[in-house]
């Protein structure tokens, strides 16, 4: 009777387990959800548009045909295609991003805190590096026809090294990754953190903070 019992109660807890891995990350219940941008967004997107107002437009997106705006600080730029601008992606857990640099331009160190990333390059030398929770360092200068794997939630860069412009095309696993800048998050975020903390993490004067945080105004 015991062993019964609790060959029942196994069952039961292997049935919850794997009904809890299948709700995890549902599997679509249409061929595709055009998102309705206009309407509020649930935990998985956006409601789906009605289906006969759908063309072949809205699987397209050609945000990423021109370069991004290059003449900033950081001698880059990004122009994404989330589910925001490239509806089509709603439901799907995928994004695009187009990267530019100028030469010894830099996407300064960030993170994606729903993604993980893949970053090809199509154009240039790029010097791309991730260091991981236990702040080891993996970089390298990637080429042309390279790709790089990023974990979600890592900190992670790229740089163009080249004499060129570089360019380079990033996929990642969620419809809005998120995105957050290391530097910008600490320095230019509003309210501001407190001098005494910037000072006590970063070994930096009061003077210095202030001359960091004018960059992020």
């Amino acid at each position: 009777m015991a062993l019964s019992t609790a060959l029942t109660l196994s069952i039961a807890l292997l049935a919850l387990f794997v009904c809890a891995v299948v709700s995890s990350d549902p599997d679509p219940l249409q061929d595709f959800c055009i998102g309705d941008l206009s309407a509020v967004p649930g935990i998985n997107g956006f409601p789906c548009r009605n289906a006969s107002t759908v063309t072949v437009d809205d699987f397209i997106y050609s945000g990423i045909v021109n370069s991004s705006n290059t003449t900033n600080i950081n001698r880059s730029g990004a122009i994404f295609g989330t589910v925001l601008r490239f509806p089509g992606l709603n439901t799907l857990g995928l994004s695009i991003a187009r990267l530019d640099f100028l030469p010894e331009g830099i996407i300064p160190p960030h993170t994606h805190p729903r993604a993980s990333e893949m970053v090809y390059v199509e154009e240039g030398s790029v010097y791309a590096a991730i260091v991981t929770a236990d702040n080891r360092l993996f970089a390298r200068v990637m080429s042309r026809g390279e790709v790089m794997v990023i974990p979600r939630g890592l900190i992670h860069w790229q740089m163009n090294v080249g004499r060129t412009n570089a360019k380079v095309i990033a996929t990642l696993n969620s419809q809005l990754p998120g995105i957050q800048f290391i530097a910008r998050s600490m320095f230019g975020a509003q309210p501001e953190v407190p001098d005494e903390v910037l000072e006590k993490t970063f070994f930096l004067d009061e003077r210095t903070i202030s001359q960091v945080r004018s960059n992020f105004v």
